[in-house]
């Protein structure tokens, strides 16, 4: 008999993990709370308690092929950058194409999550749940859980950091509760943090009210979704000879050079936004209109908010704005799983205990995962599939964890490399970079490409590999789960990153030719081809 899986939440990481639940032949349930599939993207008119939840106009910062789960392209009609909708009607054809939506039970609330009196020997669960629609509660034993209820469900909302906030006789909300511009219309409005949807929500709200602040503790980097020749940033930024080829420089060239590249659009510290920390110890806010709307004035750049009147704020500048009408706490959220029994794990100040973020350390047998709790710099999508074939595989017994010493060992380095690149902020608990990651995780059950068996067998799929994005199908060329079709995904990648976008016909001048995302010319890619090709044969 199949082993039975609980998982919880039906978004983008319960997706994929109901999906290699299925791969791994083992029998998945998911509990969902809501009606419908999309967790955070499945938008909502009002933002529930309890729900993750986006505004209106939101749209994904990572670019479709960067954020396709690695063995199902997102069509090559989407578009680049995909508002929620768009998001929500892949999940759709994905969960309809795997079979999905039979596994899930809508309406079901997990309570409590305890492993059973005799855990050590079978590793199994008792998984307490609510249903809402008949009012009945209900436990039931599973072989193994998989949590994948992300890291935006519970608002940070640090209203007492700041004086005077119970007398301001204005009106507060945290972006959470955000959907749109209704209702903000003529008003005078402070939003406070400068992350993504602190950004999105200033930009969206200075176009419709009579004056938006945007007041920032540390400043930040801008980034744009739009890169070199018009291609998405993460495609045209994000292959493995860039990231070699950069790695190599010092850091503090590397830094010179993304600082003057991010300031040559436009200067962030004559903008107000230089930031007090360099490029690579905090995120970057991607935005693709904030200094547009800093130019018309309205937007204002603003420090830190050192108290609240009754009507207005005073900035730790002492510069005063009076008769504002509204507030918005852009402030981030925190994490949390009260369902879990407090002997399985802990959450502390945005921080808790997981092997490679997945795998608690005090498991044995490693019975529950925990998918989806990173912030990637990239999309979580791939990264929450890939998690979750590691963690199928484990629960499997295909796979196996190192020793609890060792898992232990593990998490220290990575909260030491943590503190050491980024500022200490709740935010950078759970970073991650994309490749790296995607690559670390990939190791661990041997999906990870193997470039000297690629060269020596398909030279051209080698090099699109190497010298273009690394597009999630990368990790499904060779070892489990292998599919016959990522070969080709990655050989039409460029036709559906363009084709979007092609949408009048347009006479090429003669001799002219479409740019390719920042591959090197001919005799370089040649010269740096030959020198990767002996490399390989040599250290493999």
């Amino acid at each position: 008999m199949a082993k039975k899986v609980a998982v919880i939440g039906s978004g983008a990481s319960g997706l994929a993990a109901m999906k290699c639940c299925l791969d791994e032949g083992l029998q998945p349930v998911c509990f969902e709370k809501g009606t419908d599939i999309g967790g955070l993207w499945n938008f909502r008119e009002d933002a529930l308690p309890g729900f993750a939840s986006v505004y209106r106009s939101t749209v994904i910062n990572t670019s479709k092929e960067m954020s396709s789960y690695s063995d199902f392209p997102i069509p090559k009609e989407y578009p680049n950058f995909m508002h929620h909708s768009w998001v929500i009607k892949y999940f759709r054809l994905y969960a309809d194409n795997f079979g999905l939506i039979k596994h899930i039970r809508f309406r079901h609330h997990v309570d409590h999550v305890k492993p059973r009196e005799d855990f050590s020997q079978t590793g199994q669960w008792d998984v307490t749940y609510t249903n809402e629609k008949k009012g009945n509660t209900s436990t039931e034993i599973f072989d193994a859980v998989m949590v994948c209820t992300g890291h935006h469900v519970y608002p940070n909302y640090p209203r007492d950091s700041f004086p005077g906030i119970d007398h301001f006789q204005g009106k507060t909300l945290h972006s959470h509760d955000y959907k749109d511009q209704r209702g903000f219309e003529n008003k005078r409005v402070v939003v406070i943090g400068i992350g993504n949807s602190g950004g999105d929500i200033a930009v969206e709200l200075s176009r419709h009210a009579k004056q938006v602040y945007l007041s920032t503790r540390r400043g930040a980097w801008i980034h744009d979704r739009v890169s070199d020749h018009g291609l998405p940033f993460d495609i045209a930024k994000s292959s493995r000879f860039q990231r070699t080829t950069f790695g190599w420089l010092p850091l503090s060239l590397r830094l010179k050079l993304i600082h003057d590249r991010l300031n040559q659009r436009f200067d962030h510290a004559l903008y107000g936004l230089q930031p007090e920390h360099h490029f690579f110890s905090q995120n970057p806010t991607v935005n693709d209109d904030m200094p547009n709307r800093i130019m018309t004035g309205s937007l204002i750049v603003k420090p830190n908010i050192k108290r609240f009147t009754e009507t207005g704020v005073v900035f730790e500048d002492d510069t005063v704005e009076d008769g504002v009408d509204a507030v918005v706490f852009a402030t981030g959220y925190r994490f949390d799983f009260p369902f879990i029994d407090e002997s399985v794990m802990k959450v502390k100040n945005n921080q808790v205990d997981l092997y490679k973020y997945v795998f608690p350390p005090n498991l044995d047998p490693p019975t529950l995962s925990i998918i989806g709790l990173v912030q990637p710099l990239g999309s979580v999508m791939p990264i929450s599939e890939m998690q979750s074939r590691w963690a199928t595989r484990v629960f499997k017994g295909v796979d196996r964890l190192p020793s609890q010493d060792a898992m232990c060992d593990d998490i220290r380095q990575k909260a030491a490399a943590m503190s050491r690149r980024y500022y200490s902020s709740p935010r950078h608990t759970i970073q991650v970079e994309y490749t790296p990651y995607m690559d670390e995780l990939a190791g661990q059950i041997g999906v990870k490409p193997d470039f000297k068996r690629l060269f020596l067998s398909d030279p051209r799929l080698a090099m699109e590999v190497y010298f273009g994005p690394c597009t999630p199908y990368q990790y499904r060329l060779v070892g489990p789960g292998a599919w016959e079709g990522a070969g080709q995904a990655i050989r039409t990648q460029w036709d559906r990153i363009t084709f979007p976008t092609k949408t009048r016909p347009v006479k090429v001048p003669a001799g002219a030719r479409a740019k390719s995302g920042g591959m090197p010319p001919g005799i370089l890619k040649l010269l740096v081809l030959l020198v990767l090709v002996v490399a390989i044969l040599f250290t493999f």
